[in-house]
This record gives structure tokens, C-alpha cells and sequence, in this order.
């Protein structure tokens, strides 16, 4: 069975998606992890809503924004897999041209 490191870097979790994908047999199609990451999302948002009080149905079930989120991560790890994708250096590599950026601050209602 995997395990992922104690102290894991972004690098460990990219690495053991990809473990755990073999190991269980997982679909590694990218257009399955493409939907499979939108329905996540969504399921994030009603997280959020529920959290913050706001209507969801009562009947549907939806977990905590904390594991809605890890579920969202995973496909993320996945989908960056796909593509040979360093997410580390890729973060790096954006913020670099996020900081040349004029960031504008948005006004509250």
C-alpha cells in the first residue's frame, strides 16, 4: 500500500496521486479527471454554503468544505499529472508574472 510522506512537498503528492491511481485501479483518462474536478468543485461551493448558513438542499449530500477541498486538490494533482506538470514550479513560475501585475483591490457592498 502507498504512503506519502510525513513531511510531503507539493512534488510527494504529485507523485503519489499517481501511485494510488495504479494502485486502485483509478481511470487516469484526463477528460474523467476534468469532469470529475468540476463535480468536485461544485461540491466545494455547497460546502461553502452550507457552512456559511446559506439554503442547500437538505437532502443532498455534501461533505466539509476541508474534504470537498482535498477532493478538488486530488483531481488538481491528477489533471497536472496528466500534463507532466511540475505544480510547484508552475505556482512559482505564475507568480512571477503575478507580480509584475497592478492588483486592484474590490470594493465591499
Amino acid at each position: 500500500m502507498t504512503n506519502l510522506k510525513r513531511n510531503p512537498e507539493l512534488k510527494d503528492f504529485q507523485k503519489y496521486i499517481l501511485e494510488i491511481e495504479k494502485e486502485r485501479g483509478l481511470s487516469s483518462d484526463i477528460f474523467h479527471y476534468a469532469l470529475m474536478m468540476g463535480e468536485e468543485t461544485g461540491e466545494l461551493f455547497k460546502a461553502i454554503r452550507k457552512s456559511e448558513n446559506q439554503q442547500v438542499d437538505p437532502n443532498s449530500k455534501v461533505g466539509t468544505v476541508r474534504e470537498e477541498l482535498v477532493d478538488v486538490f486530488i483531481f488538481l494533482c491528477g489533471i497536472a499529472n496528466k500534463y507532466d506538470i511540475d505544480l510547484e514550479q508552475a505556482f512559482r513560475d505564475k507568480e512571477e508574472i503575478n507580480k509584475k501585475r497592478s492588483w486592484k483591490q474590490a470594493k465591499e457592498n
